[in-house]
């Protein structure tokens, strides 16, 4: 399944660096596609990538050395297909476009899934701190809101009918706090849950990794 997932969202991944511009003028105009092939196979690319760079360099008549970039790619590959760096690249959410050998793999793959499952968990509870900052932030604001209409309420030569209408905005706005401490509240669990997930992983993976 996971290797799926990984297969996947290459596929999507290289759909989008498709439609980037991934070589400068000055860049095709140098031609070093060795240098350029073994950059983008220490980084992970496929070989489709050297179709983006002909594209990039199509419009300057240039047009690439693919036995120049693929060797020295897979010189680059050596130092990508690695125990060590599978873990760096899981931990930084980086996606695997499944370019390393089988063999390779027995290393890369493991090592990737650890640090890509610490970095989901990591990510979901920075996105529950910020789900938490934005339920406090709600409830600040309409607490000042609160404290302007009571307020108003005070002040005089108001009609009845101006009185019913700040009364009414009152109570609206003292169920938008109640409203919003619940979700404060639930956010906060939620905040909870994301902290030991991420303590339970690094556990888990302490001993075998820098966590």
């Amino acid at each position: 399944m996971m290797r799926l997932m990984i297969a996947g969202g290459a596929v999507a991944m290289a759909a989008l660096l498709g439609s980037c511009t991934t070589m400068s003028k000055d860049q095709c105009l140098a031609g070093a596609w060795g240098e350029k092939g073994y950059a983008d196979g220490a980084s992970g690319y496929p070989m489709t990538r050297l179709d983006d760079h002909a594209k990039a360099c199509a419009k300057y008549q240039v047009t690439p050395n693919p036995a120049a970039y693929g060797s020295a790619r897979e010189d680059g590959l050596r130092s990508y297909c690695t125990f060590e760096r599978g873990w760096v690249e899981g931990r930084a959410g980086n996606t695997y476009y499944g370019v390393c050998r089988p063999e390779e793999e027995q290393a890369f793959l493991p090592a990737y899934r650890d640090g890509l499952r610490l970095h989901e968990v990591e990510d979901a509870y920075e996105a529950a701190q910020g789900a938490l900052r934005s339920a406090e932030a709600r409830i600040e604001n309409r607490e000042d809101k609160l404290e302007a209409k009571q307020n108003e309420l005070r002040g005089e030569g108001l009609t009845d009918e101006e009185r019913e209408r700040i009364r009414d905005r009152i109570r609206e706005v003292r169920g938008e706090i109640r409203d919003a401490r619940r979700n404060s509240r639930d956010v906060r669990d939620a905040l909870d849950q994301a902290e030991w997930d991420v303590r339970r992983v690094r556990r888990e993976l302490s001993g075998r990794y820098p966590v």
